[in-house]
Order: C-alpha cells, then sequence, then structure tokens
C-alpha cells in the first residue's frame, strides 16, 4: 500500500523477522509480555515518537484490550480494529451472550453473566442439566475452562477455572454453559466499515482442537450449505450491527449433527486464521482493515462475495507432541521451508533464529489452496513433506498423521476428534516410546552422516539425470 511502517520489539526479539523486515524499529522492553508487549503506555509513547497515524494490534497480546484501544483513541491515534465500545459489548464473553440474545441469536443455554457463587453454579447446572462447561469470561486460548459431566466434580472444576482465569486475565469471572455432544466449531468472518456497511466472507472449520486451541483450520466447510452459510452470516452480521462494531471480526458457533447452530463467543480482532478465508475468497483481510480504519467504505457488497476452492491452515508450533505438547525453544540449525503451487507460508522464523520461550510457540502457518478439498489435503501433505526444521522439536509429524486418518480426509470430524486421535496413539505407543524414538533418530542420523560423507556412487542413485544431480547436491548440503 506504499505506507511506511515501525515497529517494536522486546530484548528477545532484537533479531525476529518483523525487526529486520522493519522501516523503523523500536525498542519497547524486556522479554516478559507484562513489560513489553502488554505495556501500552510504551506502545503510544513510541508510536508518537515515530509520529505514526495508526496501530495495527495483530491478534495477540493488546489486540482484544478495550483500554489500549480507548487509549489510543484518546491520543489521537486510530486503532485497526474496533472501536472499544465494541470491544467491551462483545469482548467479555458474558456481555456477548447478552448482546447475542438482544440480536436474536440462538446461543447455548447457561448464565448471562458471571456467577455469583458456587451455589448459583450448583443451581444452574441442576436446571439446564450435565454435562456443563465453565469458562473465564474475559478469556481464550482454552484458559479457565472446565468440562463437568457430575454434580459432585462442580465445585472443584469452579475453584480451578476460577483460579486459572484470574492468572491469565486478571480477572476470576467465570460462567457456565449446556455442553453440546461433539458439535463443530464454525465461525463467519465479518467485515464493518464506518459508514454502516457490514457484509460476511463465509466460513471457516475450527474443529480440530486441542485442550480447545485450535490446530487445523479450513475453508469452507465439508458440512456448511449456500442456506446454512446464509443463516449463520446474516445471524452474525447482526450481532455485529446491534454492537456498532466496524472493522475485522469472527462470530463463533458451535454446529450440532442437526445442522443446529448457538452462537459462542465473538473475537474482536484479526485471527491467526485469516488467511484460509483470504485464499478463498481473493481479499486481504489485513488491506481492507487498513482502509476501513482510513473511512473508506466497503467496495465490496454482499453480493460480491464469492468463495472459490478450499483452503487449509496448520500451526506449526515448537513443541513435542510425544512429550505432552511441552514447548521446545533453541536456535533453528536447519531451515527448509515448502513452496510451489497453492502453497502459503506466513512464517516467523529463519535458519539460525534462536525461538524464545517467552510467549506462544508458534513458528508458522502453513497454507494449502486447491480448487477442491482433497487436492488442498495432498498438497498440505506434500508441503508437510517437504517442511524440515531442525534444532527444535515441532508437530509437523502430528499433521501428517491427521491429515492421513481416513475420518479426516471424509471430514468426520468435531471438536473431540484430536484427543481421540491422540488417545488411539498413546494406547497403540510402547511404554518406551521415548527411547525407542531417541534410538531411531541416532540410527537416522548416523545414516545420513554416512550417506552425505559417502561417494555420490555408494548411493542408489535416480535414474533420471535431474533428479540424480539434485540428490547429489542435497548430499552435499
Amino acid at each position: 500500500m506504499g505506507i511506511p511502517f515501525a515497529t517494536v520489539y522486546s530484548d528477545v526479539d532484537r533479531t525476529a523477522p518483523h525487526v529486520l523486515e522493519s522501516d523503523e524499529t523500536y525498542r519497547l522492553g524486556p522479554a516478559p509480555a507484562t513489560e513489553s508487549y502488554l505495556r501500552g503506555d510504551l506502545l503510544l509513547d513510541i508510536a508518537r515518537r515515530a509520529q505514526a497515524d495508526a496501530i495495527h494490534p495483530g491478534y495477540g497480546f493488546l489486540s482484544e484490550n478495550a483500554d489500549f484501544a480507548e487509549a489510543c483513541e484518546e491520543a489521537e491515534i486510530k486503532f485497526i480494529g474496533p472501536p472499544a465500545a465494541a470491544m467491551r459489548a462483545l469482548g467479555s464473553k458474558t456481555r456477548a451472550r447478552q448482546a447475542a440474545d438482544k440480536a436474536g441469536m440462538p446461543r447455548t443455554p447457561g448464565s448471562t453473566k458471571g456467577l455469583a457463587s458456587l451455589e448459583e453454579a450448583l443451581d444452574l447446572a441442576a436446571e439446564i442439566g450435565y454435562p456443563v462447561m465453565l469458562k473465564a469470561a474475559a478469556g481464550g486460548g482454552g484458559k479457565g475452562m472446565r468440562m463437568v459431566t457430575r454434580q459432585e466434580d462442580l465445585k472443584s472444576a469452579f475453584e480451578t477455572a476460577q483460579s486459572e482465569a484470574e492468572r491469565a486475565f486478571g480477572s476470576n469471572e467465570v460462567y457456565l454453559e449446556k455442553l453440546i455432544d461433539r458439535p463443530r466449531h464454525i465461525e463467519i468472518q465479518v467485515l464493518a466499515d464506518e459508514h454502516g456497511h457490514c457484509i460476511y466472507l463465509g466460513e471457516r472449520e475450527c474443529s480440530i482442537q486441542r485442550r480447545h486451541q485450535k490446530v487445523i483450520e479450513e475453508a469452507p466447510s465439508a458440512v456448511v450449505n449456500a442456506e446454512l452459510r446464509r443463516q449463520m452470516g446474516e445471524a452474525a452480521v447482526r450481532l455485529a450491527k446491534s454492537a456498532g462494531y466496524t472493522n475485522a471480526g469472527t462470530v463463533e458457533f458451535l454446529l450440532d449433527d442437526r445442522d443446529s447452530f448457538y452462537f459462542l463467543e465473538m473475537n474482536t480482532r484479526l485471527q491467526v486464521e485469516h488467511p484460509v478465508t483470504e485464499l478463498v475468497t481473493g481479499l486481504d483481510l489485513v488491506h481492507l482493515q487498513i482502509r476501513i480504519a482510513q473511512g473508506e467504505p466497503l467496495a465490496i457488497a454482499q453480493d460480491d462475495v464469492r468463495l472459490r476452492g478450499h483452503t487449509i491452515e496448520c500451526r506449526i508450533y515448537a513443541e513435542d507432541p510425544d512429550n505432552g505438547f511441552f514447548p521446545s525453544p533453541g536456535k533453528i540449525t536447519r531451515l527448509l521451508q515448502p513452496g510451489g503451487p497453492g502453497i502459503r507460508e506466513d512464517s516467523g522464523i529463519y535458519e539460525g533464529w534462536t525461538v524464545p520461550m517467552d510467549y506462544d510457540p508458534m513458528l508458522s502457518k502453513l497454507i494449502a489452496y486447491a480448487p477442491t478439498r482433497e487436492e488442498a489435503v495432498a498438497r498440505m501433505l506434500r508441503a508437510l513433506d517437504e517442511y524440515v526444521i531442525c534444532g527444535i522439536r515441532t508437530n509437523l509429524a502430528l499433521f501428517r498423521r491427521i491429515l492421513k486418518d481416513p475420518d479426516f480426509q471424509a471430514a468426520r470430524i468435531d471438536t473431540g476428534y484430536l484427543d481421540r486421535l491422540l488417545s488411539e496413539t498413546n494406547q497403540t505407543m510402547p511404554s518406551n516410546q521415548g527411547e525407542e524414538q531417541t534410538a531411531l533418530a541416532t540410527i537416522a542420523a548416523a545414516v545420513f552422516e554416512s550417506h552425505r560423507n559417502a561417494a555420490p556412487s555408494t548411493v542408489a542413485q535416480p535414474a533420471n539425470s535431474w533428479k540424480r544431480n539434485a540428490r547429489e547436491e542435497g548430499l552435499r548440503r
């Protein structure tokens, strides 16, 4: 767009890719987020020094902080997101449920305000019936969430959810809702300008989750037809308009096996998985966010939105699935990134960079686009096979397992799918799995080293000359 930009960094992010690619960059503070990326006052001070007209908050840290959005408004620096009032109306899960009621949206039975006591939670759970779900009103990412199937377990779950919510979000407010059995997680992307126009850009399927954290996203959903898409999209637009929402946002729903949908929450920001919507619509959401923030009306109407093809996104993390998904910070010693037709990678890493342990361990987002879902799965598998990250543990192998699973390929998925798949995997693994994997890794490293040091004639050679030359070059490297 030709707009110069400045970025900020904490001490541990001094050599991160976003810093190296910036027009200007400013030190924000030490590594802890509470001393850097969560310091709205420091961000605004830097924005003034950089003579910035606007701040794009990304999709973490202060991106859903209404106080920061309000501080930007008072400083006459445009916050590229919704106004603080709309964020407050929809950012809290309980207030969003109240707004959903006003907009006439179906939602799961349960409370529309924080639970005042354990006794209130017990009474409400008895009224709507078990199983139920406790959730942090200010939260997200699975923090402060507990499923309860029996009355006897509600007390401990209530106390644990409150404690976790307080630590994660600074508020121990939790609410309770009916648990929908094996739902799909479907979300609708909305865009609203500052002139009263609001549209929806189709849906994203986000049912592949671990501990309520999304792992794989795709668009469109294999089970959402045109009529259901219209119903969900129009409901999402009603909610956004009723709250005076502007810019990009996402309304999340649960979908049961009878195609009944229930409002879950609204994310008042751009989401991690926005690339899948960009690829099936051909629209650049960040570009549109900036244009909306500049006061421009939307250049497209609802009838202009067309969905073409299918997209899948995998969230690549520095974590060890074989060790309870424990984070795996460290130096990336070798990096081979996939490419080719239909492949997009939104990456925050490079070879030689050290992944810090201070923040979310996401490394990149790998996205595959194709005319059909089957072709998108095939392209993603090919890209995963090409992706090499050495020096740290990643979840690349887990994605290969998921995409090769017959249930995933047939789109027989729900929010409990991945937990069931992992449970089946653990039951079939021997008790000495870790020792075996270490031994296999040692053998593989030895084989690779011997091949690398061997003369080319000692290695099986492909018949094609171009393949043979590529193999020899790979071995030399």
